[in-house]
């Protein structure tokens, strides 16, 4: 574990995903001190010289909030209306709270065609290694507002281990609403046992529950899928409880944080 743990810590291109359940209140409306400590400690990583990609949930969420609305539309083109106001909204507040730290951020936005036309996909590459290069640190997130396949898949877990992928990154982080995987849901048993490491995604596939809150759309489901993806290319990742984004620096630190799935590649290696 330890091995495991220290080859984690050297992570240099690192990809950390949000979702619209760490990003906002159960009312809908924005987290702002949450939103302002994921931007400090991306940027003072980003500062140490590690190259940072956020993938951001969230805007169909945070429109609920500004349109009072209680649920997410059920009609496509309700939901596209509604990710054009929120997308418009949480990029302001990204721009605003990352320039507090001194660093420039960039909105990058996806469909499925994006990543399956080689044309588009090698495009979306150079662009992001370009920002990266240029010092920037990319936001992606789904292009909700023209897109149709997505908004009805829509989750950013799977979105995250495509643009780590992508990316070719040395570790993924999703932040959700729990502190990790369970070999069943904790919300429900009390009893459920805290899974640290997998290394096999198959042997826990049946602990995945359904779609997580009413304001965001993904689960545990999703997050194994984003898992399967990631470690399959060599690519270490960890779910954490986004309520401490400190925790960046903890992993970084080599320290246990949430469970980590390792990638095929270090068992291949081990």
């Amino acid at each position: 574990m330890d091995n495991i743990l220290k080859d984690v810590s050297m992570a240099h291109r690192i990809v950390v995903k949000v979702g619209t359940s760490t990003l906002t209140y159960d009312n809908g409306k924005m987290n702002l001190k949450l939103i302002d400590r994921l931007s400090m400690v991306l940027s003072d990583l980003h500062n140490q010289g590690k190259e940072i990609i956020l993938v951001s949930s969230g805007a169909i969420g945070i429109a609920l909030g500004k349109l009072g609305l209680s649920e997410k539309p059920h009609d496509t083109k309700g939901k596209q209306a509604a990710a054009a106001v929120g997308q418009c909204e949480l990029m302001y507040l990204y721009d605003k709270m990352f320039s507090e730290y001194n660093n420039i951020v960039a909105q990058v936005l996806l469909t499925r065609d994006d990543i399956a036309i080689p044309r588009r996909k090698r495009n979306i590459q150079n662009t992001v290694t370009t920002l990266l290069e240029m010092g920037i640190i990319p936001i992606v997130n789904e292009n909700d507002t023209v897109s149709y396949d997505e908004i009805e898949i829509g989750d950013n877990d799977t979105l995250s281990a495509v643009v780590a992928d992508l990316v070719d990154a040395d570790l993924l982080v999703l932040f959700s609403d729990i502190d990790g995987l369970y070999d069943d849901d904790p919300h429900k048993n009390k009893n459920a046992k805290f899974l640290p490491v997998v290394y096999n995604i198959e042997s826990v596939e049946n602990v995945a529950g359904g779609a997580g809150t009413k304001r965001g759309t993904g689960g545990m489901v999703t997050k194994l899928e984003a898992a399967k993806k990631a470690t399959s290319v060599g690519i270490h990742m960890i779910i954490a409880n986004g309520n401490n984004v400190d925790s960046l620096y903890d992993i970084l630190d080599g320290k246990p944080v949430g469970t980590l799935f390792v990638s095929k590649n270090f068992e291949m290696e081990e």
